[in-house]
């Protein structure tokens, strides 16, 4: 089985390394295939990933201009080989936990009509670059949240969804994840924990009124298709975004 893993990268020269390991140390899991889209950067994050690529050859790099997050993961969804049977993603700044891919690609072979697993997420204000691990005396909090990283797709679903839509600034990944989970597809919630998701001074997701703009937005988006489509799924349930403590709220 041979698994894409789309990451989208703008000025990750720190993290980006970090991320590709967490990815390298799952080769024997499944046959891996990392599509990195340099997204313009103007630091050396392309040349981190070179000299990745000189030991690892199931990366590969794009680059163009720098054009947004949206544009950048539908550059990696046009550069999926024919022969990727499942996608994925991770954001340049995550971690994939180890075994994550054998776990969840276990599912799905054991339901041949399993089209989505969607697993927990680790969030946490510190890793060690080194271990791959929240770093001692970190804040961390494992829940369900929104996070197209925690998802591992099929790739009939992945032509079913279509393309991002690049009007985002922000939140393109919820929206996809809306129009997934909207369609009569066959998943499974899991209770693992699939990434580490890093909380920096960096993340995009800290620009708040972008970040509320944009999220309310493609809940809207969704409420009018589900409207003009009463066939279309509702999504109660799935996400958990209650009661999150102020250090995730900042």
């Amino acid at each position: 089985m041979k698994l894409s893993v789309i990451m989208p990268v703008y000025n990750r020269e720190r993290y980006v390394v970090s991320a590709l390991r967490s990815l390298v140390r799952q080769r024997d899991a499944v046959d891996l295939d990392i599509i990195v889209i340099d997204d313009g950067s103007t630091d050396g994050s392309a040349e981190a990933v070179r000299a990745m690529m000189e030991q690892v050859p199931c990366i590969r790099l794009f680059r163009h201009a720098h054009m947004g997050v949206a544009k950048a993961r539908n550059a990696g969804l046009r550069h999926l080989p024919p022969d990727a049977e499942f996608v994925s993603f991770l954001d340049s700044d995550d971690v994939s936990l180890p075994g994550r891919f054998r776990a969840d690609l276990g599912r799905f072979g054991a339901d041949p009509g399993l089209e989505l697993t969607y697993s927990l997420m680790t969030v946490t204000d510190q890793l060690d670059d080194e271990t791959l691990e929240p770093a001692r005396g970190s804040r961390t909090m494992t829940l369900r949240g929104i996070s197209l990283t925690t998802a591992l797709f099929r790739r009939e679903l992945v032509e079913r969804v279509g393309y991002f839509d690049e009007e985002f600034e922000q939140s393109e990944d919820t929206d996809y994840l809306l129009r997934a989970f909207e369609s009569c597809l066959n998943y499974e919630l899991l209770d693992s924990v699939a990434i580490y998701y890093r909380r920096h001074d960096g993340n995009i997701t800290s620009q708040h009124g972008i970040r509320l703009r944009e999220h309310l937005r493609a809940i809207h988006k969704s409420m009018r298709r589900r409207k003009a489509n009463p066939a279309l799924r509702g999504v109660q349930g799935i996400f958990e975004l209650k009661n999150l403590p102020e250090w995730l709220m900042t």
